[in-house]
């Protein structure tokens, strides 16, 4: 994955300690084209998710990023969206906030998050992996989506979810 020149800036003063940073997970939704179901059967269609496979893990998830000082947080993800999936998408809400814990990287890097999950909308484009950071970009039917973990799969419901006040997460 790709680290932000203002995260190395700070890892030159800091090490390898923790870091704060807010991120952001674009969960991308677009309709899908009705597909014909042959034998008289309803064609089907509904909502398919863009999802990455990430390069460094494997792992696939909706785009995920790291906001930049003084970016706005929508801003932020329809940005890494654009530069991991070549995909243009309108943000239209917030969904749900929360912590994410602690974690080492294999350098020794250590770093928690502020996530912020947008729902989005596609605007244009086909998706592919657009910056390195990924190895594979397609659009997913909800029901049948790849593994994912339990974390992942709750952004992309959250998103889902219907309009009205972001989620937010609260401690103990």
């Amino acid at each position: 994955m790709a680290t932000p020149d203002f995260v190395l800036a700070l890892r030159e003063k800091i090490g390898t300690d923790a870091l704060w940073l807010s991120g952001v997970t674009a969960v991308v939704l677009r309709e899908a084209a009705p597909t014909d179901a042959g034998a008289g059967q309803p064609a089907a269609s509904g909502p398919e998710v863009l999802l990455v496979r990430r390069a460094d893990t494997g792992a696939w998830t909706p785009v995920t990023g790291i906001i930049d000082p003084g970016e706005e947080p929508a801003d932020a993800a329809a940005r890494e969206v654009l530069e991991e999936a070549d995909i243009v998408a309108a943000v239209e809400r917030l969904a749900w906030v929360q912590t994410l814990p602690e974690r080492a990287y294999a350098n020794g890097d250590r770093a928690a998050y502020l996530d912020l999950v947008f729902r989005c909308r596609w605007v244009s484009g086909e998706p592919h992996p657009a910056d390195g950071e990924n190895t594979a970009a397609g659009w997913f039917a909800l029901d049948a989506l790849p593994p994912m973990s339990e974390n992942m799969l709750e952004r992309v419901r959250a998103a889902l979810s219907p309009a009205g006040e972001a989620r937010f997460q609260r401690g103990s």
